[in-house]
């Protein structure tokens, strides 16, 4: 057999595969109503993008990252636009080894909402992992523009120290507590600072 043909079989399979699982959430076709009321709607068999995100949230909860991935992939085909959407798809693809992915999922949530300073952190984090210190910054910075929040400037913190900007990271851990005083672990890499010098 060729691997042109073994390719076949493979896309064959997984087609099949497909229409076997639709076929399996076919229900059968309410009885018909008699009467005058014969404007009755067909709902539709195929999940909305709401149930297939709430089928991601339980897969992931039971640690089944790639199923999950998989129903916020078809929600994410069903709402193209929906942030909120992408941004757990984003999230659930990177936590599955493909960071690059997730960015490219983050960087399109952020064309629909440039304001969102959750997707920036997140976005942020992420080249962070990859080592884009200054594209990391320029989202932590723009996070900060949107919203005073203390984990953000924690993680900004952690980056600058990354980079050996030891100075602005200590500023960025007392920030952090300034916005929330019980926040241990900023507490802690500001001791781990000053313990540097």
């Amino acid at each position: 057999m060729s691997i042109f043909q073994i390719l076949m079989l493979g896309a064959t399979l997984f087609f099949a595969y497909q229409i076997y699982r639709h076929i399996q959430t076919l229900e059968d076709a309410p009885p018909k109503k008699t009467g005058s009321d014969s404007s009755t709607s067909t709902a539709s068999t195929f999940p909305s993008a709401q149930t297939l995100v709430d089928q991601a949230d339980s897969a992931y909860e039971r640690g089944e990252i790639e199923n999950a991935r998989t129903a916020l992939e078809e929600a994410s085909n069903l709402e193209p636009r929906n942030p909120e959407i992408i941004n757990k798809l984003a999230f659930v693809t990177a936590k599955s080894g493909d960071r690059l992915k997730g960015i490219e999922l983050y960087e399109r949530s952020l064309e629909i909402d440039e304001n969102d300073d959750l997707t920036h952190n997140a976005i942020a984090s992420l080249y962070r992992l990859e080592m884009a210190y200054e594209r990391a910054q320029d989202h932590y910075r723009k996070a900060i523009e949107i919203d005073d929040y203390a984990q953000t400037f924690y993680n900004y913190g952690n980056l600058l120290v990354d980079m050996g900007e030891i100075e602005e990271a200590r500023s960025m851990y007392k920030r952090a507590l300034e916005l929330q005083s019980d926040f241990p672990q900023a507490r802690e890499a500001l001791l781990t600072l000053g313990a540097k010098e």
